[in-house]
C-alpha cells in the first residue's frame, strides 16, 4: 500500500515552495522567479524545470547540488513549528489499514505472509521531507518509510514504483506484483503511475483535481476523501482478495 503525501495525507501549505526559494538564494544569490508545476510530479522533475525556467545553464546539471541542499534546509526546519496538518480521515484510513490482519493475507504471502498489509509512501517528496511532513502530522505511526520511493530517485513518477517494490520484497520476503500494490494519491499522475506498473489505482479527490477527473485518468476506485475509513479499506482489501481470485 503505497501513499501519496501532499494533498492525499497532508497538507504542507507551501512548504516546499518556500524550502525551494531558500535553496535557489543560496546557490544563485537572487530570488526564485517562479516554481514549475507540482501537482504529482517529482523533485527532481520540478527542480529542473524551475532551474530551466529561471534560465540557468544546463539546469539538470545542477539538479543534484539542489537536492543536497534542500535536504540540508528540512534538516533546519525539522526543528521549527511547520505548518503541516493531516487532512481528514488521514490518520483514521491509515490505522484501519494496519489492523486489517490477516483477512487482507493471501496464501502466497502477496500482502504480508499473514501481517495484514504494509503501507508505506510513493511521494514526489525527497525522503526527509516526505518524513518531516507526515512526523508533524502526526502521521507516522504504521508506515514503513525505508520501503517507500521518493522524488530524488527519477523525474517520472511511474519508475519509483519498482523501486518500492524491490524495497519491499527484500523487507518482507514476499511478492508485490500486480495488484498487490495498491496506489492512493490526488492527481491524474499518481493514476498513470499505478497503471503503467499494473497496480491497483485509488485516486481521492482532496486535492485540485475532481472525481471525475480522476476517474477520467483511469483509476479503478475513486474516493471523495479518507474520512469514511471503512470505504478505504474495503477499496484496498478488495483489490488483494480481487488479485488472490
Amino acid at each position: 500500500m503505497l501513499w501519496d503525501v501532499d494533498y492525499t495525507l497532508v497538507s504542507a501549505d507551501g512548504l516546499g515552495t518556500r524550502l525551494y526559494e531558500v535553496v535557489f538564494g543560496e546557490m544563485f544569490g537572487r530570488e526564485l522567479p517562479a516554481v514549475a508545476p507540482k501537482a504529482g510530479r517529482t523533485d527532481r522533475a520540478i527542480i529542473a524545470d524551475t532551474l530551466a525556467m529561471a534560465g540557468l545553464e544546463a539546469p539538470r546539471e545542477r539538479v543534484d547540488a539542489f537536492l543536497a541542499r534542500l535536504a540540508r534546509q528540512v534538516a533546519v526546519a525539522d526543528g521549527m513549528n511547520v505548518p503541516v496538518r493531516a487532512l481528514p480521515g488521514a490518520s483514521g484510513a491509515i490505522a484501519a489499514l494496519a489492523s486489517s490482519g490477516d483477512a487482507t493475507s493471501s496464501e502466497d504471502g502477496a500482502a504480508g505472509a499473514g501481517n495484514g498489509i504494509r503501507q508505506s509512501v510513493l511521494t514526489g517528496n525527497i525522503r526527509p521531507l516526505a518524513a518531516l511532513k507526515l512526523r508533524q502530522a502526526g502521521l507516522s505511526d504504521h508506515l514503513d518509510l525505508d520501503v517507500g520511493a521518493y522524488g530524488d530517485v527519477h523525474e517520472v513518477r511511474a519508475e519509483l514504483v519498482p523501486v518500492a517494490r524491490l524495497a519491499a520484497s527484500l523487507a518482507y520476503g514476499a511478492d508485490f506484483g500486480g495488484w498487490s500494490t495498491v496506489l492512493v494519491g490526488d492527481t491524474p499522475l499518481d493514476v498513470e503511475a499505478a497503471l503503467a506498473a499494473g497496480a491497483r489505482a485509488v485516486g481521492v479527490a482532496t486535492g485540485t483535481y475532481s472525481q471525475e477527473q480522476l476517474t477520467a485518468a483511469g483509476a479503478h476506485a475513486v474516493l471523495p476523501d479518507l474520512t469514511d475509513a471503512a470505504r478505504v479499506r474495503a477499496v484496498v482489501t478488495g483489490a488483494l482478495l480481487a488479485r488472490r481470485g
